[in-house]
């Protein structure tokens, strides 16, 4: 999902919508930054009871894409290029989160709770640096794109 149909959408606002019908595009502006500011809102609130490591990189994600759309319905050359730079980057940092949790933390722990996810460091530190990396560019640290 985050990696291929987000992104997808993402490619369809541009070249579909903002290039064919650019007058619709400026008249619900308004109404898409308004849904676009209330999904992110939501999502960021859903993220934080996330007790489940792949449910908190999937709502993650989705606040990510809402701050995208605000850039693509902000009518300026600045937010469609920066809304194109943070799809490249969620699209490079969220599949490694989910590969992280997904695939190494849920073979090895059988259990994608966040609760059972202590001492990581001292039995998996090279997996630690990296899976520190990666939340902390998604959680946009300076230099990541994010």
């Amino acid at each position: 999902m985050a990696a291929v149909i987000l992104k997808l959408a993402t490619y369809g606002y541009l070249r579909v919508l903002i290039d064919l019908l650019p007058d619709a595009t400026q008249y619900f502006s308004p109404l898409v930054q308004t849904v676009a500011i209330i999904t992110l809102v939501y999502s960021s609130l859903a993220t934080m009871r996330q007790i489940d490591t792949k449910g908190y990189v999937a709502y993650s994600s989705i606040g990510h894409m809402s701050v995208v759309i605000l850039g693509l319905f902000s009518n300026n050359i600045q937010g469609i290029e920066g809304a194109i730079l943070l799809s490249v980057a969620h699209g490079l940092v969220s599949p490694a989160l989910f590969i992280c949790v997904g695939g190494i933390l849920y073979s090895r722990y059988h259990t994608r709770l966040i609760s059972y996810y202590r001492g990581m460091a001292l039995t998996m530190p090279v997996f630690t640096i990296f899976f520190l990396c990666f939340t902390l560019f998604n959680a946009a640290v300076p230099l990541s794109l994010n």
